[in-house]
């Protein structure tokens, strides 16, 4: 699945769906998608100070698609959604749920459905 494909897919068909299951790639993609147009807008925002409503708008409206496909990858390697919380944990959260999210997918199907095709 190339780059924009993800994008599409998740943004586009899987706006706000946090049913079945996100590939690592999928969510990888998507997370390196997001990093690279804040980046840019933040870099927009400094020189153009009234650009700023951009980057505040563009996180709004991935809020959603990015909440979905970190639940999608949670399923995928068979925990519930639920487990983007331990990132609350004080020192520790956060590295884990990197591991979590790092993780290969599971090879069969699992309570979340088939296996994702990539």
């Amino acid at each position: 699945m190339s780059f924009t494909d993800v994008i599409k897919k998740v943004v586009v068909d899987n706006y706000c769906n946090f049913n079945g299951r996100a590939g690592r790639a999928e969510y990888w993609y998507f997370f390196l998608f997001n990093v690279i147009v804040s980046v840019v807008l933040s870099g927009l925002a400094n020189a153009v100070p009234a650009l700023s409503v951009l980057s505040v708008i563009y996180s709004l409206a991935m809020l959603l698609p990015g909440l979905g496909v970190a639940v999608r990858r949670m399923h995928d390697i068979g925990k519930s959604g639920w487990f983007l919380f331990i990132s609350l944990v004080p020192c520790v959260g956060t590295f884990i749920l990197l591991y979590f999210l790092a993780q290969d997918s599971e090879k069969a199907a699992n309570a979340y459905g088939p296996v994702p095709t990539e």
